[in-house]
């Protein structure tokens, strides 16, 4: 009877989905973030992997038709030290992809290798503050089949892809992914560039109200900011524009012209960039100018007071010295008469003073 009640309940115990269950992850041993299948041709949605699913899925691709649209999205956080041994190990990806993991300054740029795309782009975190620090690496590698991306750190635009993809807007092969991501970090920089522009008008409306206090330094730290983000961020569209003149056979048509309106956009929300930087220029010069200004009226009024107490300085000088034959020690009007000296010296050297003002 025992036996009876034990056997029913063994096929319930494997009934989740270990690809489904967060539970049955382990890609947190060598850094995978998330792991998602993609079958274009098939009306679910994409299907979450962990590491020995992703592992198994890669040996086997070399079977499956190279027709059929399937392909792998595997993100790695680099902080965790196996990750980098498990993609050299599993991945097959170009020896330039993991010469550029080893980089320690990586430089901007979206290029060919052998038969996938390399790019190394910048991205703001996901906590971004507003400094220039929060600026970090994505490393991607875009194969027909494979799409791995890499970070060190949390970022805005991939966790943004990561929400879309869970909600169920699945591309259709590895270059839409590619163009999705491209996509997504230029809608972050569109939620950047009207920040700044809210903190700039509330910079604008203070200098008009003659609130200058720390103003200055709210607009020279929005500054740095964007230069570096345009400074790190421009040479994308270029370098992918030089790369679409010749893209790699795998990649079809449509997914050409789907990352050249891409990185359109991203080169729209670039300029836009760019303006805000003249912008708050402008801004720094007229507060310049009004500090300026500020210096100037002090100054004056410093040099007039000084201007009307020469003639005393001067009187009292000669006055004080302790020797024979000082005028008027003797008279009995003596003071009137300096005070009526210093008096007409005064208002002469003030009518000077204004009439140069």
């Amino acid at each position: 009877m025992m036996r009876s009640l034990s056997s029913p309940s063994l096929p319930a115990v494997p009934a989740p989905l270990p690809s489904l269950a967060p539970s049955a992850w382990n890609g947190d041993a060598a850094g995978l973030i998330c792991g998602y299948a993609f079958d274009p041709g098939a009306a679910t949605l994409p299907r979450m992997l962990d590491l020995e699913q992703a592992r198994e899925w890669l040996e086997q691709q070399t079977a499956r038709s190279p027709d059929d649209g399937r392909f792998l999205w595997l993100h790695f956080n680099l902080s965790h030290a196996p990750a980098r041994a498990w993609l050299e190990r599993h991945a097959r990806l170009p020896d330039s992809f993991h010469e550029a993991l080893r980089e320690s300054q990586p430089s901007t740029r979206v290029e060919r290798a052998d038969d996938a795309l390399l790019a190394v782009i910048n991205d703001v975190h996901f906590d971004f503050g507003f400094e220039p620090s929060d600026i970090s690496t994505l490393w991607i590698a875009v194969g027909p089949r494979l799409v791995v991306t890499a970070r060190a750190r949390p970022l805005r635009s991939i966790d943004a892809l990561r929400t879309s993809v869970r909600a169920g807007d699945a591309p259709g092969s590895s270059t839409e992914l590619f163009e999705q991501l491209m996509r997504a970090q230029a809608e972050v920089l569109v939620g950047i560039v009207r920040s700044v522009t809210a903190r700039i008008d509330s910079v604008e409306d203070a200098l008009l109200g003659g609130r200058l206090d720390q103003q200055r330094a709210r607009l020279g730290g929005l500054r740095r900011v964007l230069v570096r983000l345009q400074r790190l961020l421009a040479p994308e569209p270029a370098a992918l524009f030089r790369l679409l003149h010749k893209p790699p056979a795998w990649m079809r048509e449509a997914d050409a012209q789907g990352l050249r309106d891409a990185s359109e956009e991203f080169s729209v929300v670039l300029r836009d960039m760019g303006g805000l930087q003249e912008r708050i220029k402008l801004l720094q010069e007229e507060i310049a100018a009004s500090v300026q200004e500020d210096n100037n009226r002090s100054l004056f009024v410093l040099t007039v007071v000084t201007v009307l107490a020469l003639p005393i300085n001067i009187l009292a000088g000669l006055f004080g010295m302790n020797v024979g034959g000082i005028p008027l020690a003797e008279s009995g009007q003596g003071f009137w008469t300096v005070v009526a000296i210093v008096a007409t010296f005064t208002a002469v050297a003030a009518w000077i003073a204004f009439r140069k003002k």
